[in-house]
């Protein structure tokens, strides 16, 4: 049950008995994007509001119960974690960025993002851009999952981790795709790369660092 929904339901003066509203509630606030990383600060929020909530929908010695009331602070409730949510991002997401998987585009791979962007710029500064431009991508890639925007688990091909990418950055998607093309190119494909396109996947690196993701509801997998 949503809060706009509870809203509704107020407004059509449609209320629930203590055990419906106190029921929603808890269905609500045992999802398990709520919970799926323990303890997290979203973790003790919902907790702290189920103990509320529960102490609200306990009627106490002769106090009168308010099925309105109930309802607007079960939407009230809702709301918060809702809006923990968006601001703490999804738990799953942010206890895995602390947790750098080390398979990388087929290969193990443990650097930081900061680590593979130093080394790729030490292969820069050689010319050897075949090796600057696939350590760069693996920056990006890295990068994106250290900040808990895409994951890029065993098996997530250039393309797929583009394709991913684009969701959180739509205004980037094209040059996601020249740079996983690069990647390829040159990781499988053996043709020579360059410093142009070095310098290409270079900026769109520092450009996603710069840039806040458009968050969806679900979590992105590559």
């Amino acid at each position: 049950m949503i809060p706009g929904r509870l809203v509704g339901l107020i407004a059509s003066g449609l209320a629930p008995d203590r055990d419906e509203a106190r029921e929603w509630a808890e269905r609500e606030l045992s999802d398990p994007v709520y919970a799926e990383a323990q303890p997290t600060p979203l973790d003790r929020l919902a907790q702290a509001i189920g103990e509320f909530l529960g102490d609200l929908l306990t009627p106490r010695g002769d106090v009168e119960w308010s099925p309105v009331l109930a309802v607007a602070a079960v939407a009230v409730a809702v709301g918060l974690v809702v809006a923990a949510v968006l601001i703490w991002g999804r738990p799953r997401l942010a206890h895995r960025a602390d947790e750098r998987s080390s398979p990388l585009f087929g290969e193990t791979e443990t650097r930081s993002a900061a680590e593979l962007r130093a080394a790729a710029a030490a292969h820069a500064a050689a010319s050897e851009w075949d090796d600057a431009i696939v350590v760069r991508f693996r920056a990006l890639a890295r990068g994106l999952e250290e900040r808990g925007v895409v994951e890029a688990p065993p098996g997530t091909t250039a393309h797929g981790l583009a394709r991913r990418s684009a969701h959180p950055f739509p205004a980037h998607g094209g040059a996601l795709e020249s740079a996983a093309r690069a990647f390829d190119d040159v990781r499988y494909l053996r043709r020579h790369g360059t410093a142009d396109l070095y310098a290409a996947i270079s900026r769109l690196d520092e450009d996603l660092v710069r840039t806040t993701p458009a968050r969806a509801p679900e979590a992105v997998s590559a």
